[in-house]
């Protein structure tokens, strides 16, 4: 069975938009401890990296579903952000388009209080995370509800407008 995200995503059929608000997720992650240890991704050995979540994107994006990320960070970032940021271009390979806003930069956004993704603006996927940044014990949570789903959209909508292009953006 394919993770939540990748179920509704491989479903969408115009939209999918990420709000990530978490300055840490699961430490323990092989590949993040292994980014600390000092390996980094090469971006010409797509084969190295390219995976299960890479073709559902790209098959979303080739069906025309417009697929955004936005992330809020701390500055100065932490670790788990440095990561993200290095390796955020095969986000962006896949057909992501990427985001991110400093938090100061949000003070005056109502954001949602949880990391989420809106499908077609029918539908959430709320994510719960214990303190440590581990998906809580039944951590997604599907809300099928348009006004629901709709908000969240508009929120979403606030904050790319004011993040800044992957490309762009710079570590502080």
């Amino acid at each position: 069975m394919q993770p939540p995200a990748r179920s509704a995503l491989a479903q969408a059929q115009r939209s999918a938009v990420h709000l990530e608000l978490r300055d840490s997720y699961m430490l323990d992650d092989p590949q993040f401890i292994a980014w600390q240890e000092g390996h980094r991704l090469d971006p010409s050995d797509r084969a190295s990296w390219w995976g299960g979540w890479h073709d559902v994107v790209s098959q979303a994006t080739a069906r025309g579903v417009v697929i955004r990320r936005v992330r809020v960070v701390s500055e100065p970032v932490s670790d788990y952000i440095r990561f993200e940021h290095d390796t955020t271009f095969t986000n962006i390979a896949a057909g992501e388009q990427v985001r991110w806003l400093p938090r100061r930069q949000a003070k005056d956004l109502l954001i949602p209080g949880t990391d989420l993704w809106v499908f077609d603006e029918e539908t959430v996927l709320f994510h719960h995370f214990t303190g440590d940044g581990q998906l809580a014990e039944n951590g997604r949570e599907y809300v099928n509800d348009p006004a629901l789903a709709k908000q969240c959209a508009n929120a979403i909508e606030a904050v790319w407008r004011r993040a800044i292009p992957h490309d762009e953006y710079r570590i502080l």
